[in-house]
């Protein structure tokens, strides 16, 4: 992922402190049903990394293979593969049969390029309807959405997304990215944007890059949080900053948050897995939980076994 890369002597000048949690944040975890247990789940982006095998998958493992492995390691993937096609039904059947040997995997899909970056929502009512007729072959399988707009994609077409927003079914989880630095910049159009996404149920995507801190928004219009981590290849600010989005997490479940969906992204994808356990480990140790953990190979064990 290369969204918010820095040179690594940049990250020493960064501050990556979490930003205070705005009003909409704790008026949305003030109003929401209280739930004892929160729901968590930690994934990556994509199952077929060629450097996982001899990691985390056995040595030998063919890339047809890398999806039944990966689901012995994570419970959720944020599901790329869906941004590059619209795949039929029978399709997403093969991945889910592959994931039910996990009863707790989810697959989140990323809305198509076609739907968001080409069609720019406009006219898009029959590559949705392929891609919903798709993704719902995941069944019980199947987690929230998530609808990327494009960095180009300005608050000019607030109208048009609210519309799109507004037709989409209301039985599937949807959140929302967006990048143009515009929605973030100004406050006006920042409060109406979140408050949109609350008037409709939608989440809102938090993209922690180190490049693009606005991005670290910290706007729960549900009181659901997906986050997108950018990590550095295990540089240590990595640990600091999953240190601080642990305790946050923390502090919004106390305060009413019901669920995490916690995807992690590095530069160099082959250190995912490493900075994936130890979120797990620290979420476990804080919050009480037992989440899977990647299982490690040989000298590759994990970081603080």
């Amino acid at each position: 992922m290369e969204f918010g890369r820095v040179t690594t002597p940049e990250l020493a000048t960064i501050d990556f402190t979490l930003p205070p949690n705005p009003r909409l944040t704790t008026e949305t975890l003030n109003a929401a049903e209280p739930k004892k247990q929160l729901e968590v789940h930690i994934g990556c982006a994509k199952w077929g990394r060629k450097e996982w095998v001899g990691k985390i998958y056995p040595d030998k493992t063919k890339e047809a293979n890398f999806l039944d492995e990966y689901v012995k390691h994570f419970d959720c993937i944020e599901l790329n593969a869906t941004f590059y096609n619209v795949y039929p039904a029978t399709t997403i059947q093969k991945w889910k049969d592959k994931a039910l040997q996990n009863p707790h995997f989810k697959f989140c899909p990323k809305f198509s390029q076609s739907i968001t970056h080409i069609k720019r929502l406009k006219n898009a009512e029959e590559v949705t309807t392929a891609f919903y007729e798709g993704i719902m072959a995941f069944g019980d399988l199947l987690g929230p959405l998530f609808l990327q707009l494009s960095d180009n994609y300005t608050p000019k077409s607030m109208p048009e997304l609210k519309s799109y927003l507004q037709h989409l079914p209301h039985d599937v989880p949807v959140f929302v990215e967006v990048r143009h630095k515009d929605w973030f910049a100004v406050p006006a159009i920042r409060d109406e944007f979140f408050g949109m996404l609350r008037d409709l149920n939608k989440g809102a995507v938090i993209t922690d890059a180190s490049g693009r801190r606005d991005c670290v928004h910290m706007e729960l219009p549900t009181p659901h949080a997906f986050i997108r981590f950018v990590g550095n290849s295990l540089d240590p600010t990595d640990y600091t900053r999953v240190d601080e989005w642990v305790q946050r997490i923390k502090q919004w479940h106390q305060q009413g948050l019901q669920s995490v969906w916690f995807f992690m992204h590095q530069h160099d994808e082959r250190y995912s897995p490493e900075l994936c356990d130890y979120v797990t480990q620290q979420l476990n140790k804080e919050l009480g939980l037992n989440l899977l953990r990647p299982k490690f190979i040989g000298k590759d064990k994990g970081l603080f076994d």
